[in-house]
């Protein structure tokens, strides 16, 4: 059974205007559905080896961080990954990684030393931005970001997870920056 009507086709044709106009708004390179606006003159971007300069951590804490921008950019831009000199080009560190207690508990009868109920995880980066095509635009900054855990949990076994979260979290702050 078929049904044609003025109103559904309308519907259609509005539906097929829409799709237009956001192929154009999309190819064009200015606007950008992660919200990020990359003019069109910036086709590439170098990451470099981000090193684990804060002295503790897993021993391949900066490789992960790298290899997790360098993946972010691939899957929200256009932009062509290189070995040197892209158009945006970000290098850094990992300058802290450090464990805080973030809720004690009062001591009890039968323990007498305060303890905590969370643990807070927080990795400090400092990425060095250059867009070679505006100077403006670039910046030296730290990038921090944690996750909590609790007393019953081991840090050897959520740590993975941790990073994982925070590595998330200081990627889209800095590619959104």
């Amino acid at each position: 059974m078929r049904i044609t009507t003025k109103r559904s086709a309308g519907f259609i044709k509005n539906i097929i205007i829409c799709l237009f106009f956001v192929s154009i708004a999309s190819s064009c390179g200015v606007y950008s559905f992660s919200g990020v606006n990359i003019p069109p003159d910036i086709k590439t971007v170098f990451i470099g080896n981000f090193y684990n300069e804060a002295g503790n951590g897993p021993a391949n804490l900066g490789q992960r961080f790298t290899e997790d921008l360098k993946d972010y950019f691939q899957q929200n831009t256009n932009l062509t990954l290189v070995n040197a000199e892209g158009d945006l080009q970000f290098e850094g560190n990992i300058v802290g990684y450090n464990t805080t207690p973030v809720a004690p508990t009062a001591s009890t009868g039968n323990n007498p030393y305060p303890t905590t109920n969370l643990t807070r995880l927080t990795i400090t980066v400092k990425v060095i931005y250059t867009n070679t095509k505006d100077e403006k635009a670039s910046y030296d900054q730290n990038f921090s970001w944690y996750a909590d855990y609790g007393r019953d949990q081991n840090l050897s076994v959520v740590e993975n997870d941790l990073i994982e979260t925070i590595n998330q979290q200081l990627v889209f702050d800095i590619f959104n920056k």
